[in-house]
């Protein structure tokens, strides 16, 4: 069952409206749109062509669409405090992005790149190095907060091939990550971080 098109869309024409709804979905699911290659690409022409609609649409949600100047994505970016549509993460998973946020701004720091690869053994050592309290994750743990990363378009993940050499799997640190933590600097992380540096561990599963 396909719903009636709306009649404030009516301009947009008959072969552009699938890639319209596909656009949608993909920003209201997970909060990016990318537009590496191929089918992606497609969707990203169609969103930069009706980017005032899409805009205009995602407003009385309280979502801002944030087009980046020099790579091919958008990213639908939810008004703090106003909207209803934001993600909670676990305290594990807080960690996680806070340690990926460092790793990737130290490393745009020093070059200009999109995004940031890192195998997982290095991550699980800045994991330790920032927050030297906690218990690092078991590597299943980390794969499935991984997964939901992957999921909000935060990170892409390549698991190795050999379970004995899961610490060489390979995380890509997307640029979307910053935008999701908007910090405006070390010092405004360190701020954040410090919150969870604790000595008394803290139940698994809570929200932050």
């Amino acid at each position: 069952m396909t719903l009636p098109w709306p009649s404030f869309w009516g301009h947009i024409p008959d072969d552009d409206r699938p890639a319209v709804r596909e656009v949608l979905a993909e920003l209201l699911g997970t909060g990016v749109l990318f537009g590496d290659d191929g089918r992606a690409r497609q969707l990203y022409l169609v969103a930069r062509e009706y980017e005032k609609e899409l805009r205009e649409y995602l407003a009385p949600l309280n979502l801002d669409l944030i087009p980046d100047p020099d790579r091919p994505f958008y990213q639908a970016r939810p008004i703090p405090g106003e909207c209803n549509l934001t993600s909670r993460f676990t305290k594990d998973e807080t960690l996680l992005l806070l340690t990926l946020w460092r790793i990737y701004d130290e490393e745009r720091m020093t070059r200009s790149v999109e995004s940031v690869v890192v195998p997982a053994n290095l991550i699980f050592a800045r994991l330790k190095l920032y927050f030297e309290h906690i218990q690092p994750p078991t590597y299943s743990h980390f794969e499935r907060m991984i997964a939901r990363l992957r999921a909000k378009r935060l990170i892409r993940f390549q698991r190795h091939d050999d379970p004995q050499r899961f610490g060489d799997s390979v995380v890509e640190i997307l640029p979307t990550l910053q935008r999701v933590i908007p910090f405006e600097n070390t010092q405004a992380w360190e701020q954040q971080a410090a919150l969870y540096r604790v000595t008394d561990s803290e139940p698994d599963g809570e929200e932050s």
